[in-house]
């Protein structure tokens, strides 16, 4: 069964050749070459500004491109988010466009004494995430405090679910026959909508 799928490309540098974007192009040709329909969004490319105030982020007006960027995550039933770690956490960019991305009446609402209404439920979604470090230092050493922040404080409050991830540690390491079997994992996962 065919798909609508959004592939967030989170890596900050638009000049691209990460190997965070040659794991969301895998994904994206495994997930066209089994008639999924894809649309991308490449963070590093838009155009928005830092949200510095409770009011602006409550009631203010997203800019246009974010406001596009709403329409294609209403589009699609699959997110798939691709970037790196940095600092433990993912990149600024990506954290401030999620912020605007992901504003009350969009993604939830509040009313006051009441329990937040998830307003995104229907979608799924898959973390990629590299790392300097191993991917069991970052569970068992760091709690993946980071991960478990997208998923469940970011995520899982807007009502997507199920989410699931895909780690990849020593990336500095990755080369060869190790990223070539990664960049496969990514095309089987597209292709499979998952």
């Amino acid at each position: 069964m065919s798909q609508r799928i959004v592939v967030i490309q989170g890596h900050p540098d638009p000049a691209g050749g990460h190997f965070a974007h040659a794991l969301a192009d895998a994904y994206t040709e495994g997930a066209k070459a089994a008639g999924h329909e894809v649309r991308r969004i490449e963070v590093a490319t838009l155009d928005f500004p830092l949200l510095r105030t409770k009011q602006d982020y409550e009631s203010g007006a997203p800019p246009e491109t974010i406001r596009a960027a709403q329409d294609t995550i209403r589009w699609a039933g699959h997110i798939v988010i691709v970037y790196p770690m940095w600092m433990g956490e993912m990149p600024a960019l990506l954290k401030a466009f999620l912020e605007q991305l992901l504003r009350p009446g969009f993604a939830y609402t509040m009313s006051d004494g009441e329990r937040p209404q998830k307003l995104l439920t229907g979608r799924s979604a898959r973390i990629v995430m590299t790392m300097g470090l191993p991917v069991f230092v970052y569970r068992w050493y760091f709690g993946a405090h980071g991960l478990k922040n997208l998923e469940r404080s970011i995520l899982w409050f807007c009502g997507i679910r199920p989410i699931r991830t895909s780690l990849i540690g020593m990336i500095e390491s990755r080369h060869g026959a190790r990223r070539t079997a990664w960049l496969e994992r990514l095309r089987d996962l597209g292709r499979a909508g998952s």
